[in-house]
Formats: C-alpha cells, sequence, structure tokens
C-alpha cells in the first residue's frame, strides 16, 4: 500500500516535553544545541566559529537558564519548528516526577533502599525533581490563549495499588489530556542506561507479561486518555528473539485499549534516541492495534526544541499503511478524531 504525502492532512505531536534532566554538562551541550538550531538565521553548521558568535550563543544559554524552561520564547521555539515540519496539533507534556508536589507519590512506589539500583534512583530523584506542577500548568495554560494549536497534557507513571493517589494528583488541574506510561517493575526503572544491568537473568517472555499486566491494569483504571509507548521495556533491545512470542500479549493489551476507550500513540522517541532504535509501537504490534481499531495518535516526545516532530512523516506512513485513517487529538479531557486525508480516497 503506497501513500501520496502530497494528500496528507493532518500531523500531530501530541507529546513532547519542554524539560527533562538529570542537569549534566550533556544536559546543558544539548541544550545549546538546541538553541543554536532553533536560532533565526543562518544555520550555525555553515561556519559560525567566530569569537563573536560564541558569545551570542552564551548570552542565549544564559537567558534560557535564567528564564527557566516554562518560558514563552523555549515553547515557541518548538512549535516554530513544529509547524516548520507541517505539524498541527501540539500537545506539551511533563513529567509527574519532575514535580515536588508528586514526590511523595514516588518515593511510596520506587525503589529507593540502600541497594545499587535503590541509591542510584534515589540520586535520580534527587536530580529531576525540582520543579512545581503549578508552575508548569500555569504557564501552559495562559499559552494557550493565544496559541490555539496548543493542548496542556501530563504523563504520569503508573503503579499498581497506586491509583486512588494518583488520581487525588490529577483531579487537581484542569488537563486536556492524561498519558499514563510504565518505567518502573517492582520499582525499578528499567529504561534507566544505570540501571539496565536489571535486565540480566530475566525471563523475556515473563518479563513482558509481568509488564502487559501493569498496562492493562493502566487502562482500566480510568484515570488515562493515552497509554504511552506500549512496548518501551524493548529500550535497550530486551526483547525475545522471536518477537512472535508477545503476539498473546499484544493481543490482550490491544483488545483492553479498545475495550477501555484508550488511545495509544507512535511514539518515535525510542527510535531517534536509545539503543534499539525503533519506534514504539513495533510494527508488528501496529499491526495487532490497528487490527483491533485502538485510537492511535503521534508523539516525537521530543525533550529538545530541535527534535520535535523528528520521524513523525514514516510514522504517520506506517499508520497509513495498517488502514489508519484518523488520529487522536485532545482537549478539554475529550477525545476528537480528525481525518489523515482530505478524502479517504488518497490511500492507495
Amino acid at each position: 500500500m503506497g501513500v501520496d504525502r502530497r494528500s496528507l492532512r493532518v500531523k500531530v505531536d501530541m507529546h513532547f516535553h519542554l524539560e527533562e534532566g538529570p542537569y549534566s554538562l550533556r544536559w546543558l551541550s544539548r541544550t545549546l544545541q538546541g538553541l543554536a538550531a532553533t536560532e533565526p538565521g543562518p544555520d550555525p553548521a555553515l561556519g559560525h566559529h567566530t569569537i563573536e558568535y560564541a558569545e551570542e550563543m552564551t548570552k542565549l544559554l544564559s537567558r534560557r537558564m535564567e528564564k527557566g524552561c516554562y518560558s514563552e520564547e523555549w515553547l515557541d521555539r518548538y512549535l516554530i519548528r513544529g509547524r516548520e515540519r507541517g505539524i498541527q496539533e501540539f500537545g506539551v507534556v511533563d513529567h509527574l516526577y519532575r514535580f515536588r508536589e508528586c514526590r511523595p507519590y514516588y518515593e511510596k512506589h520506587m525503589l529507593l533502599d540502600d541497594s545499587r539500583v535503590g541509591k542510584l534512583q534515589r540520586a535520580w530523584l534527587d536530580q529531576v525533581c525540582v520543579a512545581s506542577i503549578q508552575d508548569f500548568v500555569d504557564f501552559v495554560t495562559e499559552a494557550k490563549k493565544t496559541r490555539p494549536d496548543l493542548a496542556l497534557g501530563i504523563e504520569a507513571d503508573f503503579f499498581p495499588g497506586g491509583e486512588v493517589e494518583l488520581g487525588e494528583i490529577l483531579a487537581g488541574y484542569d488537563w486536556d489530556y492524561v498519558i499514563g506510561s510504565v518505567h518502573f517493575l517492582e520499582g525499578w526503572g528499567f529504561d534507566n542506561p544505570e540501571a539496565k544491568t536489571g535486565f540480566d537473568g530475566r525471563d523475556p517472555v515473563q518479563t513482558y507479561a509481568d509488564y502487559y499486566e501493569l498496562l492493562r491494569q493502566a487502562c482500566v483504571s480510568g484515570l488515562f486518555h493515552i497509554i504511552a509507548h506500549p512496548d518501551n521495556l524493548k529500550v535497550f533491545g530486551f526483547r525475545p528473539a522471536d518477537e512472535k512470542k508477545l503476539l498473546p500479549y499484544y493481543r490482550s493489551i490491544a483488545k483492553e485499549m479498545a475495550r477501555s476507550g484508550v488511545a495509544t500513540e507512535i511514539n518515535t522517541g525510542l527510535a531517534y534516541r536509545y539503543p534499539i532504535a525503533e519506534s514504539c509501537p513495533s510494527p508488528l504490534f501496529l499491526s495487532v492495534l490497528a487490527h483491533y481499531g485502538v485510537p492511535l495518535t503521534l508523539s516525537s516526545d521530543a525533550h529538545f526544541p530541535d527534535d520535535i516532530g523528528t520521524l513523525l512523516d514514516t510514522a504517520l506512513a506506517d499508520a497509513i499503511d495498517q488502514g489508519y485513517k484518523e488520529l487522536a487529538v485532545f482537549r478539554d479531557g475529550k477525545r476528537r478524531m480528525v481525518p489523515i486525508f482530505a478524502n479517504h480516497t488518497a490511500a492507495k
């Protein structure tokens, strides 16, 4: 099945972040790269090697650090670049673990003991839990008034047994939508590269069974509009050699998503930022989601403005090849399905 790209009507990016720690030298360098790449004017790669250019970039970085990530200047770098890439609907989110008000929720459910992983995760939480949820909500709510293509979301980690507590946290704010994600198994953050030895000795099929049981519980909780990156357990390549062994779990969670009325996403973040170099879901999993009619949206999971929309053309083409004709967008807690094509006959 071919796709006439000229006939594509809509491209959306419902999952990008304005900031993410830890705040290392690599983070500082990557922030500067994002500023340089989205600064109006000639491409800095064309030969800006003067002291004047370095001084100007230093001023940009200093202003970014002074104003923080909740500034219109920083947000607009994402939106301007995204619009240039053909995106018509945006959803900005932040990770719940970044907010001081939500720290008790994570302290209750994460492994934070005196084991190697526990100490590592405690240090990580100290490094990333530095913002205020009210500041985030207030900033985006105000920004939406002059940016009608922008929606306010939140990405919240699901922990079994934490549904009531999480529900109380989420109920305090006027989200356009809530994304549910699973990054932890029994308190272990499996996508942290410093803790990936936790995969050693695990049976892949059983581990995926445990993971999809958590996703199932997230679906039925009623807390979420979207289930994020629904096979991100593969982040470091952990998956059975024969992926078809996971088909029973793919089918089961797809049925539950359809039954519970939650959407999922093609999230390209793993494809361009992690060793697996594959979007979530995998092509096989996407075919199962399409078979069961699970509503779909698109997400670049960008953490810097120059990454917004990365690989979304490929993601959109993959969705169309699987028969999708609509994408999900959200406002005021309600899902709206928008057609991909001006008319459905554009897909051949």
